[in-house]
């Protein structure tokens, strides 16, 4: 095994730990970890950019499949402006919008009690969102299809 797959080994690991207090989470086969927080799927994988600089990366996928309206848009935009945990996108498909929000951060030699605090802050964000958006108890098929 590399310096880079083990460092990056390392790193997943310790995500893996931390996450695992708070929700279940699958280890996919090329290393990266899947889970769901309130009806919005996630995703972590590593990365070294450098020597000494690896970085985990989150993608929550907030909602799917919504109506490729400007209401919604505007909602987004003034959502982002906020100053959120991570960053809101919005993805034009053939089928309407689909929004996420990325999360990348430097996290060697985190330890699992705050990474798992800031992985947290940033799923619950992405929940937030979606309730905020879509209204609570929003089921796939109102406006995001699973």
């Amino acid at each position: 095994m590399t310096t880079e797959a083990a460092d990056t080994a390392v790193l997943l690991s310790r995500a893996r730990e931390a996450l695992e207090r708070y929700l279940e989470v699958r280890v996919d086969d090329d290393g990266a970890l899947t889970f769901s927080h309130a009806d919005v799927p996630c995703v972590v994988q590593a990365t070294r950019l450098a020597e000494g600089l690896t970085v985990l990366s989150l993608t929550c996928v907030v909602a799917w499949d919504l109506p490729d309206d400007g209401a919604l848009a505007a909602s987004v935009a003034e959502r982002a402006g906020q100053g959120l945990f991570g960053t809101l996108g919005v993805v034009h498909t053939e089928r309407g919008l689909d929004l996420t929000l990325r999360y990348a951060f430097p996290a060697e030699g985190m330890e699992a009690g705050p990474l798992g605090t800031l992985l947290m802050l940033v799923v619950s964000t992405a929940s937030q969102v979606r309730t905020d958006l879509l209204g609570p108890g929003a089921e796939p098929g109102d406006g995001a299809a699973g």
